[in-house]
């Protein structure tokens, strides 16, 4: 069995993996140019770009249901678990609004002012932490506090507040799920100002919703499914057992892909106006039962594969997911590009892939490194 802080190494993991599908993706569409654009190649590329966005956010809600179980363990009231969500929550929105003010500084004269209210994923990873902390403080406030002597009875205690935040988690999901069609389309809320209504459905400026942003609906529907799983993984029932959990997890996923598959199906559909690329709840399940599945993987992978053997390139920029983010934009899109954009074929792409790769993976391994020196001065990082 591998030492103890292998159980949560999958989601570093999974978040590298994130970031390199986010990698290849971003390249490709920068870099080719000519009939390679055209190619399959580029068009199975591009498929493989549309999983880094839901897994962040699936990953996100799992880590922050890891976190309030710490906190719960510690037996800290409902206001100060979710304070601490919350707070985090805004950091990583002022790092996205942050995001956006370099990036219109950078091209300063050329991107319109309405850029710095874009629905990027790091405003939506930031919108959703905070939604989920808030979904803590309630559910917990409903619950009420531990007993302050656990007893026999506390295990029980313990699985039904477990139970509750996970399925309240799930009906969150379900809800933004659900809402989405309507929201995108007969029920826009076209009466709050176009920098609101893009939060909910990324209408941006132009009137209808724009399918390349990253609006709550339906896009933090992903980090509440995440959270949901997430304390179920966390509660002692599933601790208990282990890699059976997941293997479970995994099944499930495998269902309710076959499932969304079926209703997807139905010529008769519940809504007015039916996109299902975009905003259908049969795709959202689907892509649900995908991240259930990679979630199995990613455990049994770092569990009983290689995953763990050595160094691993995927954990290690999955520790450091928001800086690489950053940092490999300007580097492919920005001003600080490494190639002019759709100049080359699919051989010379794949170099410059490779390229920003390494220079990811160093920047993740100066950074970590760096941190681990200012913790012990004058220490080497222990193993």
């Amino acid at each position: 069995m591998p030492p103890t802080p292998s159980r949560l190494a999958y989601i570093d993991w999974l978040r590298g993996l994130a970031c390199l599908l986010m990698f290849q993706t971003h390249c490709y569409d920068a870099w080719l140019g000519g009939n390679a654009r055209n190619s399959k190649f580029a068009m199975w590329s591009q498929l493989g770009g549309t999983f880094p966005a839901p897994l962040f956010l699936f990953l996100a809600g799992v880590s922050v249901a890891l976190v309030a179980d710490k906190l719960m363990r510690r037996d800290l009231s409902p206001r100060q678990v979710a304070s601490k969500i919350i707070v985090r929550g805004a950091q990583v929105l002022g790092l996205g609004l942050l995001f956006r003010l370099q990036e219109y500084v950078i091209v300063w004269g050329w991107a319109p002012w309405t850029d710095l209210f874009r629905m990027d994923i790091l405003n939506t990873i930031g919108v959703a932490i905070m939604l989920m902390g808030a979904m803590c403080w309630a559910v917990l406030a409903v619950i009420g506090p531990r007993p302050g002597n656990p007893g026999p009875g506390s295990t029980d205690v313990d699985a039904r507040r477990y139970t509750l935040l996970a399925g309240a988690a799930l009906t969150v999901a379900v809800l933004i799920s659900a809402l989405t069609p309507l929201l995108w389309t007969t029920w826009q809320p076209r009466f709050l100002p176009w920098e609101i209504e893009t939060y909910i459905n990324g209408v941006h400026n132009l009137g209808t919703p724009q399918s390349h942003l990253f609006p709550i609906f339906p896009w933090v529907g992903f980090a509440f499914a995440g959270l949901a799983v997430g304390f179920i993984f966390m509660s002692d029932f599933a601790r208990a057992r282990g890699g059976w959990v997941f293997l479970a997890a995994g099944v499930c996923g495998v269902a309710l892909i076959y499932v969304a598959r079926f209703v997807g199906s139905f010529s008769w559909q519940l809504y007015p106006v039916y996109d299902y690329w975009r905003t259908s709840p049969s795709f959202f399940v689907l892509r649900v039962g995908m991240l259930m599945v990679l979630l199995l993987a990613g455990y049994a992978w770092c569990r009983w594969g290689l995953g763990q053997v050595g160094f691993s390139p995927l954990i290690q920029l999955g520790k450091t997911s928001l800086l690489v983010y950053w940092a490999h934009i300007e580097l492919v899109y920005g001003r600080l590009h490494i190639i002019s954009a759709h100049s080359r074929t699919i051989a010379g792409a794949s170099l410059g892939l490779l390229v920003i790769f390494l220079l990811m993976l160093g920047l993740s391994l100066a950074r970590t490194t760096w941190e681990a020196r200012k913790v012990t001065p004058g220490l080497k990082p222990a193993r």
